[in-house]
């Protein structure tokens, strides 16, 4: 531990004497040729809020950074800005002054504190097949535990802002560092550059904040696929004449290598959107997406395995560890968001280089609704091209009912190709979501989902709650 704060002191003293660059905040988003800036938020512009500080990770990725309560408004269903933090937000130039008790503003640094907690309980009905492939008993557990502090640099005539989150990590019992690095404005290059440990920016889905997802865990095919964080740099860009949005990233080991997400020794990832309806006066959004990635998996082997979107539950689909020297990974995302309705598809394939298993090709995905019945509408940021949390029009503490939103989802993976006999998994959730305010949520999840494995088929029932509380 005394190791991590002497590295963290002076990562927050090297980004403190950064040069200033030549165009000021205001002129970043004109030159970008971007809109007005409203609220923001990075992934992990997901990641979120003024000083992209918030905790916020998806769950089934277990990243790191937790959300502060978002900045954008209830009213306003886009926005345009991003931050190093998960959450994406507006920074305020204030004079020197505790603004809040977790924040602090000044005309040269600023700083803010955030939390995230995820606590978790799990049941199950399952049949004989599903026994004998299984064996699962009622648990809860602590999902997700976080701390994250972010800020910027306002004196700067260049807008530069920093992140750095620290996660317990319940499985092993141990403090990892998430979400952690600098984002630099680059009107030049019509965007933004971050470098640190990240999100690749994979799949809509993977790229928003944890504690931001309609669902409680991401896909089967998305945790066991994807790594939730990476150490390298990646370029958001955004054309907003034209609808247009990219994330390109590139990421090596050398400083992960013994983490637990790191499984590739170095990848590139590319995501492109068009975005042909982005109305904020009508609050109708088109996505349209497609995700490439290359990569070289770690000591010439690989593993894909995944949970059945319950945290407390076993390993569900697993090929176990085999030689590969690369993986190319392709998919599609669509979502359609028109006031509280939110529709939404993504898919991809992974094809692997594995000639002692006859170059496997595996794929997944899902398919999801979701309808705010109180009337609020998801924002989307248009920086980072993906959906922020439902925020209640009128929360319960101020004696309104919260936000209600109701969700339905599809998901299966295929992890039998070649000679893998990972398994295959399909599960249908419907669930409902309470906000009842900005930074308190309550989540109802009923599950029936199908193992195909061992020569059995076996049928699991869920049942799933789930508190969420951050600041």
């Amino acid at each position: 531990m005394r190791v991590m704060l002497k590295s963290l002191f002076l990562l927050l003293t090297t980004f403190a004497v950064l040069p200033a660059s030549h165009s000021c905040r205001g002129q970043d988003s004109a030159s970008a040729g971007e809109a007005p800036e409203s609220s923001q938020q990075p992934q992990e512009v997901s990641s979120q809020k003024p000083i992209a500080t918030s905790p916020k990770t998806n769950p089934s990725s277990q990243q790191a950074t937790a959300p502060p309560p978002s900045t954008t408004s209830p009213s306003s269903s886009l926005d345009d800005t991003v931050d190093a933090g998960e959450m994406d937000d507006d920074i305020d130039h204030a004079p020197r002054e505790m603004a809040r008790w977790n924040e602090y503003r000044g005309p040269h640094f600023t700083a803010k504190a955030g939390m995230g907690f995820l606590a978790d309980t799990a049941s199950y009905a399952q049949d004989d097949a599903s026994k004998k492939q299984i064996m699962m008993l009622p648990d809860q557990k602590l999902r997700d535990f976080r701390f994250v502090l972010g800020g910027s640099f306002p004196s700067l005539s260049r807008k530069v802002t920093w992140n750095v989150g620290i996660m317990y990590d319940a499985p092993t019992h141990s403090w990892l560092m998430r979400q952690t690095g600098v984002m630099i404005a680059v009107p030049e290059l019509w965007g933004n550059i971050f470098i640190g440990r990240g999100k690749e920016g994979f799949s809509l889905n993977k790229v928003m904040v944890g504690y931001d997802g309609w669902t409680m865990e991401r896909s089967t095919m998305s945790d066991a696929t994807i790594p939730i964080l990476a150490d390298g740099f990646k370029w958001l860009g955004y054309a907003p004449k034209h609808g247009f949005l990219w994330n390109f990233g590139y990421y090596n080991d050398w400083l992960s290598h013994n983490q637990s997400f790191s499984t590739y020794h170095n990848q590139t990832v590319l995501r492109l959107v068009w975005l042909p309806i982005h109305s904020d006066e009508k609050r109708r959004v088109l996505h349209l997406g497609v995700n490439l990635r290359n990569g070289s998996p770690e000591k010439g082997q690989i593993q894909f395995r995944s949970r059945p979107e319950a945290f407390p539950a076993p390993y569900f689909v697993d090929t176990g560890k085999f030689a590969a020297t690369n993986t190319k990974m392709a998919g599609y995302e669509t979502y359609y968001r028109k006031g509280p309705l939110l529709l939404g598809s993504e898919y991809w394939w992974v094809g692997v280089t594995s000639p002692s298993t006859h170059n496997p090709t595996i794929h997944g995905g899902d398919f999801v609704a979701t309808w705010c019945v109180t009337g609020e509408t998801r924002a989307y940021n248009t920086v980072q091209g993906a959906f922020r949390e439902v925020l209640p029009k009128r929360p319960v503490f101020s004696g309104g009912p919260g936000a209600v939103e109701l969700v339905a989802r599809f998901s299966n993976i295929d992890l039998d190709s070649g000679t893998l006999q990972g398994g295959k998994f399909w599960r249908f959730t419907p669930m409902v979501n309470w906000y009842l305010t900005d930074y308190l949520r309550l989540v109802g999840t009923y599950g029936i989902g199908r193992l195909d494995r061992f020569n059995l088929k076996g049928n699991t029932q869920f049942f799933q709650t789930r508190l969420q509380f951050e600041f």
